[in-house]
């Protein structure tokens, strides 16, 4: 007898410290809104990705296309300029080669990336249909 009056006081003390109301769950439009921010962050993430990604790519194809255009120049347009070119040519000749080949061998490496993170938005999209972006794309 003496716990049932024991554990009547508790409830009706833990009642009145955390209030009179039992347990309610939130609204369906605050679990949208949550829901809704959950997914924003995720393609605002992706998005972020996939333009630095964009944005590099476009650089490194210009400084790629520059290093081309400076190679042609150094190594001459005669058949046989290979034969008599200066050590300081072919120094500079191997340098653009160095820097040529880097930088196709990057920008093959983001059309991957690029492709990965267009699919990562797609999959993202077609998970949550009903999705409505609250930021701009």
């Amino acid at each position: 007898m003496f716990q049932l009056f024991l554990r009547n006081r508790a409830h009706n003390y833990i009642k009145a410290r955390l209030g009179d109301e039992g347990f309610r769950a939130r609204s369906p439009e605050r679990d949208a809104e949550t829901d809704r921010a959950r997914i924003d962050s995720i393609m605002a993430a992706i998005e972020t990705a996939l333009h630095a990604a964009e944005s590099e790519q476009s650089g490194l194809s210009r400084r790629v296309d520059d290093v081309l255009a400076r190679a042609a120049v150094t190594f001459g347009n005669g058949t046989d300029e290979y034969l008599e070119r200066e050590a300081l040519d072919n120094h500079h000749q191997d340098l653009f080669t160095a820097e040529i080949s880097n930088g196709q061998r990057r920008l093959k490496e983001l059309v991957g990336e690029i492709a990965h993170f267009k699919f990562m938005k797609a999959a993202v999209l077609s998970r949550f249909p009903n999705y409505k972006a609250t930021i701009s794309s």
